[in-house]
């Protein structure tokens, strides 16, 4: 049975996305065949927004409506501690739990061998200028990566380049609560402030 091109081209669009396999894209494709073109219209839309309304905010590299981002720009925040991430969905997950008040710093991935990711590709060098920077002197850097091979190792790199920048800086690192394995942004507000909480020196 030949498959109608729009629905055919739609599949493809969806299978390209992480973890939606060729059943799950056919499945969201013909449940999309039933909403109403008003609300199709508002799906495109927000699809077709999503990069023309967002910017990454030039000093944390998390996404936003503004640059610098609402949370670089507010002043109640300490500017002095900066929680560094691997991706803006775990500033989310923080920011949920509402007792952190330092700042931020999005990596945009970890350092990953196995696809030709390097300490290049994510925004290591940016929080080295950052840490260096005497406009606001940074006296933590919280590491708040997975706890899996490739955070750690992506952790332990950012303690050598910060040490070889002779920087005083404490570094520590998310403690109990997080089990091995485990993605922060999927980590429930307790447990992520009790991992704060309890962080310990790296």
């Amino acid at each position: 049975m030949r498959i109608a091109r729009a629905i055919n081209n739609l599949i493809e669009g969806f299978e390209r996305l992480p973890g939606v396999g060729p059943k799950s894209a056919a499945r969201l494709t013909y449940y999309l065949l039933h909403v109403p073109q008003i609300e199709l219209d508002k799906f495109a839309d927000a699809i077709r927004n999503l990069k023309l309304n967002t910017k990454e905010c030039n000093i944390c590299h998390n996404v936003s409506e503004l640059d610098p981002c609402d949370i670089c720009d507010d002043v109640s925040r300490d500017k002095n501690i900066i929680c560094v991430v691997e991706q803006p969905l775990d500033v989310l997950a923080f920011e949920r739990g509402g007792r952190y008040k330092g700042v931020y710093h999005v990596l945009h991935g970890v350092i990953d061998p196995l696809h030709n990711i390097g300490p290049d590709e994510i925004k290591i060098d940016e929080l080295l200028n950052r840490a260096q920077d005497t406009s606001h002197r940074t006296q933590e850097i919280i590491l708040a990566l997975n706890p899996n091979m490739e955070g750690e190792s992506t952790c332990m790199y950012i303690k050598r380049q910060i040490a070889n920048c002779k920087l005083q800086i404490k570094i520590s690192r998310l403690a109990h609560g997080l089990p091995t394995g485990a993605d922060v942004q999927y980590a429930d507000e307790t447990t992520l402030t009790h991992a704060l909480n309890n962080r310990r020196e790296f």
